[in-house]
């Protein structure tokens, strides 16, 4: 089963590369100027960024930063090894990847070299380090430079929702009426697709922990509990997460009657169809929607979990962060080239084309009309971490909240998990 989500297989092509990046004549320059030689004064940096969908998009920035300069080579590598690629003591020379448990353990060993003194750091958010310090952190260090991030909300189909004169809701009794209108209507409220775990976790589960429960503080306490987890202790799975679990639950009973035999493919498909009025999936979603339907009204809405409108806030992870190891021998040389993926334009147009959110201070605004109605969460910070990225992979989430939404009883998977935790906690 994957651990992450299938993001959007789009192709972005040198076309949609430089029509995102928007720098006049840039097409021109790329056409008309031959490559540099690296020749003998030239240092070669490997490069890893492995992200399917975005590994052309890429080729063609480490192009046009060859175009800009002779003293760096970039080389893509897209396929090797990379815990091989340390333990050989030859990593890559830059990384760009998701933000999650397999870069984290490299931050905590101190296998990353510190990045604090780069100017662009100085244009990172201050609130997204409780994110990045939550995941993994290497004393006095600034082990990674967050790079794009994805926000994440409930899909629902405009047409739908004007069609039975409906709203997206503010509160948890708001958004059960709702899904009462629709289905008296004989409209399926949720498209659910429990066959894939991991639309599980980074939804349903993610957005009604993280709608009630402060995800970054919770795991600080459990980091900091070690092997004292459970509900005997100060910190527990079962006694904060039961309730969230609980509306989960009672939620997903307004899904389709086949949701345990559909998947990714079928949720897009069928809400590209018109056959739910919801979809709890991310931006990844948008663009394999967009296949089959192209001019499908699609608007987004945080899933509220409480009686307080104001509690409503959106799921985000960091999509991309960048590092360079201490065992680089070309640090400079890697520096630069950072230095260039930062510039705004670079980082901006990359974000737009990739339908993530910005991370710097002076990040020009999403503009995606789907997005759009998220903005004003992340600009006003009212966001938080999806549990499910907080928990090892050594740990099978994704199973227990696949098993929760077909009915499995919370205390007893929720006490699993508190086992589970507190044994890696002992192991480690």
């Amino acid at each position: 089963m994957p651990s992450q989500p299938p993001l959007a297989s789009r192709e972005l092509t040198r076309r949609s590369f430089l029509r995102g990046l928007g720098v006049a004549g840039a097409g021109a320059a790329l056409a008309s100027c031959a490559p540099a030689s690296a020749g003998s004064g030239a240092t070669e940096i490997i490069f890893y960024q492995s992200k399917p969908e975005v590994i052309g998009y890429f080729d063609d920035l480490i192009e046009q930063f060859h175009q800009t300069q002779s003293r760096v080579r970039v080389r893509h590598d897209a396929t090797s090894n990379l815990a091989g690629s340390f333990v050989r003591e030859s990593p890559p020379d830059i990384g760009l990847l998701n933000y999650n448990f397999e870069v984290s353990r490299y931050v905590e060993r101190g296998v990353l070299s510190d990045l604090s003194d780069i100017p662009a750091v100085e244009r990172i958010r201050d609130d997204l380090q409780p994110l990045i310090d939550v995941t993994a952190t290497y004393p006095g260090r600034t082990s990674v430079i967050p790079y794009s991030l994805m926000a994440a909300a409930v899909l629902y189909n405009r047409e739908i929702f004007d069609q039975h004169g409906v709203q997206p809701p503010t509160t948890w009794q708001e958004f059960l009426a709702l899904c009462e209108t629709l289905a008296a209507a004989g409209v399926t409220p949720i498209y659910s697709t429990f066959r894939d775990p991991w639309t599980i976790a980074q939804g349903p589960f993610d957005y009604s922990v993280g709608g009630m429960v402060d995800t970054a503080e919770f795991f600080s306490r459990l980091k900091e509990a070690g092997v004292d987890v459970g509900l005997d202790h100060s910190v527990s799975f079962q006694e904060e997460f039961l309730e969230p679990v609980e509306r989960m639950q009672t939620f997903l009973q307004y899904s389709n009657e086949d949701a345990a035999s559909r998947g990714y493919g079928d949720g897009n498909l069928a809400f590209a169809r018109g056959e739910a009025a919801m979809y709890l999936q991310g931006p990844w979603a948008l663009t394999e929607i967009a296949k089959s339907n192209p001019d499908l009204d699609v608007g987004a809405f945080p899933l509220p979990m409480s009686d307080d409108p104001d509690d409503r806030e959106v799921r985000v992870n960091i999509d991309l962060a960048l590092w360079i190891p201490e065992a680089s021998g070309k640090k400079e040389a890697a520096r630069e080239f950072l230095s260039f993926l930062m510039q705004p334009e670079i980082i901006d147009a990359y974000n737009a084309a990739a339908l993530g959110f910005g991370v710097t201070t002076d990040a020009a605004p999403v503009t995606n009309s789907t997005l759009a109605e998220l903005r004003e969460y992340y600009d006003r910070g009212a966001f938080y971490l999806g549990a499910s990225q907080l928990v090892p992979q050594s740990i099978p989430l994704q199973n227990y909240t696949q098993s929760l939404a077909t009915g499995a009883e919370p205390e007893r998977v929720l006490r699993t998990l508190d086992a589970d935790w507190a044994r890696l906690a002992f192991r480690a």
